[in-house]
């Protein structure tokens, strides 16, 4: 009965002794570059999950109209693009550094259409624990929050108005026509111009 006891004991200290040399040892991944830790997805995504489902507000995208969109895309511009990246163009360098990984929002991969607005709005108002994703419940108003989240509810049909102003301002007419009516796709790598032909002789 003692021996049993006793392997209770050390049973029960095994588990928080060696999970405290694995993190003071050096051994957890701490890096951005770093492999995720046995179970973090699963507990991460899990909990992000649950906590969404209990608090989300509900809302209907039909109650957003043109100028809400376009309040939107201003919003996205200055708080959101750096991460998240913009139509038709490459994602940012930092972007492609941080883990998790930044969603860019406007390919057909990783776009949001498919979410509840309300979904969006509550991940913009609270910030995502353990990712780079901040909280903008201080820096924005509510309407601002709602704004925004309806603009990538509906990344994939915006007005051409809206879309131009998420463009690049040489982006042809034509581009933005049929950007507005086809599912967002990822921008292409610009490609590396040809070096410069030899000067010729004077």
């Amino acid at each position: 009965m003692k021996g049993l006891l006793v392997g209770l004991i050390l049973g029960v200290l095994i588990v928080p002794i060696a999970l405290f040399c694995y993190v003071e040892t050096g051994q957890a991944p701490a890096a951005a570059s770093d492999a995720p830790m046995p179970f973090e997805k699963f507990l991460a995504k899990g909990a992000l999950r649950a906590r969404i489902q209990k608090e989300t507000q509900d809302r209907e995208l039909s109650t957003f109209n043109a100028g809400d969109l376009a309040a939107g895309a201003e919003v996205y511009r200055t708080n959101c693009a750096f991460c998240h990246g913009l139509p038709l163009q490459a994602p940012s360098a930092a972007s492609q550094g941080m883990f998790p990984h930044a969603p860019q929002l406007f390919t057909a991969k990783e776009t949001v259409t498919d979410d509840p607005v309300g979904v969006t709005h509550w991940k913009v108002k609270n910030g995502i624990r353990l990712t780079g994703m901040p909280s903008f419940q201080k820096a924005l108003t509510d309407q601002q929050m709602w704004q925004v989240s309806a603009l990538m509810a509906s990344a994939d049909k915006l007005p051409p108005d809206v879309l131009r102003s998420l463009l690049p301002a040489a982006a042809p007419a034509d581009v933005i026509s049929s950007a507005s009516g086809a599912p967002p796709a990822q921008a292409p790598t610009p490609a590396t111009p040809p070096p410069a032909s030899p000067s010729q002789p004077k």
